[in-house]
């Protein structure tokens, strides 16, 4: 630690003095206001008003995990947004999904992923998929004052474990709940309004050691599930081109399947279901 340098450059003596692997610390001292947990908390709730994403699922399969979430945000009864974007990687090796509150999720995503990369430059190295987890866990922890007032952020996080012991499975999955409570998830998981739905439909669909294609089916089909009974949920939508994204994280890296590969998956499981409800209709006629 340098004694104090104000002045010096021209850089407040925060930017100077200190040096911290944390980069949500050093904003919380150079610039609070920016963290989302020190605003102003409104007086009254206002969970309504603000857009609302859901639901994002995650799997985990025999090289690494995969997440996925649908593309529709809400605001009460109405639809906001059609096609927002939930899932973002977080680093190279994980990622992250909102569920709840979306601008305050979506910042919280930015101040998260400059978390990680401001850990790596300080330290030199990556941070442990445990250590990831921590971390997120604490800022959403800041965010429970807003929370209270019907601003949750409630996200997924996955990520291949770079320090997995031999036979164990690399990819990991974590939740958490609107005080920061982090909790590993074994295979499967979801969030968001949906998530009843999306896990009914992994609890028969996934199994241990899946395959990558197999594992992307499992995804596409939650999501699917999930639309079908939850209106907040939205589902594929051929005449717009909008899919679930769908994100793959192995040893190589996180990796954004393409809306062509998951167009191909989510049009098999409508065809599939068409048929089986046409043979359906057929037999009782």
């Amino acid at each position: 630690m340098i004694e104090s340098s104000a002045g010096r450059s021209g850089f407040p003596p925060a930017y100077l003095d200190r040096v911290g692997s944390s980069f949500t610390e050093f904003l919380s001292t150079a610039a609070p206001d920016l963290l989302p947990g020190r605003r102003p908390v409104p007086t009254m709730p206002v969970g309504d008003l603000a857009p609302h994403g859901t639901t994002i699922v995650a799997v985990t399969y025999s090289g690494g995990v995969l997440m996925g979430g649908d593309r529709r945000a809400t605001m009460g009864n109405l639809i906001s947004s059609r096609d927002i974007e939930k899932v973002y990687p977080a680093d190279s090796y994980s990622v992250i999904g909102i569920a709840g509150a979306a601008g305050i999720a979506i910042e919280m995503v930015k101040l998260y992923q400059v978390e990680l990369e401001h850990y790596e430059k300080i330290e030199g190295l990556t941070m442990s998929l445990d250590g990831k987890a921590n971390r997120l866990a604490q800022m959403i922890r800041g965010n429970l004052g807003a929370a209270l007032q019907g601003l949750a952020v409630v996200p997924l996080f996955a990520g291949f474990d770079l320090d997995a012991a031999a036979g164990t499975a690399p990819g990991r999955i974590f939740s958490y709940d609107v005080t920061g409570g982090n909790y590993e998830e074994r295979g499967y998981a979801a969030v968001g309004s949906g998530s009843l739905f999306a896990k009914n439909s992994l609890k028969k669909t996934w199994r241990s050691g899946l395959p990558a294609d197999t594992a992307t089916r499992t995804i596409v089909e939650a999501l699917y599930d999930a639309a079908d009974d939850d209106s907040a949920t939205g589902g594929p939508d051929p005449v717009r081109r909008l899919y679930p994204i769908v994100y793959r994280v192995d040893a190589e890296g996180a990796v954004r399947l393409t809306d062509a590969e998951i167009a191909a998956v989510a049009d098999t499981i409508v065809t599939e279901r068409a048929e089986a409800d046409r043979r359906n209709v057929d037999r009782e006629a």
